[in-house]
């Protein structure tokens, strides 16, 4: 059976960041993966334009996604650092409009529980997704999609990334789809350089000399970030005996009816 997965993106490289391999996993077993790309991520380069910026990363994500075995991205193309500026409630009317209209089994989303996210996209998004997977299942919330043909939707799994480390519930085995996740990232030139640029020039700023540390990495982006994130992968793979894993917390049903299947004879996980 054919299930459909999303993933609401702050970012267009979001999805492959924090979820890649997981994605890999259900596109190589045939499940049909959405990523919702919230904004157009204009704001993440220190030598392009913004116009520049938004064209490249659009067609890096179209290109990162095919490597996942994703379909196209949906662009919603909010501009980057402007979520916390839409009108109350703008996001989650989206959100649910998008659930009711796709129908996904599985979602992923920022942890809304997460502390300390400094990002305002991040925590914008994290509030609407939580928002929505909790109200969509509501038809006296937004009503007019009923009138449109759009049903009520509940969606059954939900994984959460980036949350508090105490909360973390389930380790996907990725070690098969790192490759795919790494490639997938590789897609999304500009942001990478931007990630280690940042990272540069804060070392100048506190005085270090990050190119006498880090070696050759430095002067190749995606190298540099695929060394931080198999590190981070190997780690939280080792918790489960694994060479690479990613985290996430994980929930179904209300906890009452968790509660229920767990004292059901014969229960399947």
């Amino acid at each position: 059976m054919t299930n459909t997965i999303m993933f609401f993106a702050p970012h267009p490289d979001d999805a492959e960041w924090y979820a890649g391999g997981t994605l890999a996993k259900f596109a190589r077993q045939g499940d049909r993966v959405i990523i919702v790309t919230v904004t157009d991520g204009g704001a993440g380069s220190f030598e392009l334009s913004r116009d520049e910026l938004v064209r490249l990363r659009a067609a890096e994500a179209g290109a990162a996604a095919q490597v996942l075995g994703a379909l196209p991205p949906i662009f919603i193309g909010y501009p980057d650092q402007g979520l916390d500026q839409l009108p109350a409630g703008a996001l989650r009317k989206q959100f649910i409009r998008l659930l009711r209209t796709h129908r996904p089994d599985v979602v992923f989303a920022e942890d809304v529980l997460a502390k300390g996210e400094v990002h305002p996209d991040h925590r914008a998004v994290a509030q609407a997704a939580s928002d929505a997977l909790n109200f969509a299942t509501l038809p006296l919330v937004y009503p007019e999609h009923l009138k449109a043909g759009l049903e009520t939707h509940f969606v059954k799994e939900k994984y959460y990334y980036g949350g508090p480390a105490d909360l973390i519930n389930k380790i996907i085995d990725v070690s098969e789809t790192m490759p795919i996740k790494l490639a997938a990232l590789a897609e999304h030139k500009t942001q990478m350089r931007f990630l280690v640029e940042d990272i540069l020039r804060q070392a100048a700023a506190a005085g270090l000399d990050a190119r006498h540390t880090a070696g050759p990495m430095v002067d190749d982006p995606t190298m540099a970030v695929g060394w931080a994130l198999q590190t981070e992968a190997a780690q939280v793979g080792a918790k489960i005996g694994v060479q690479f894993a990613e985290a996430f917390r994980y929930t179904r049903f209300h906890p009452f009816i968790e509660s229920l299947l767990e004292s059901k004879p014969g229960r399947e996980e």
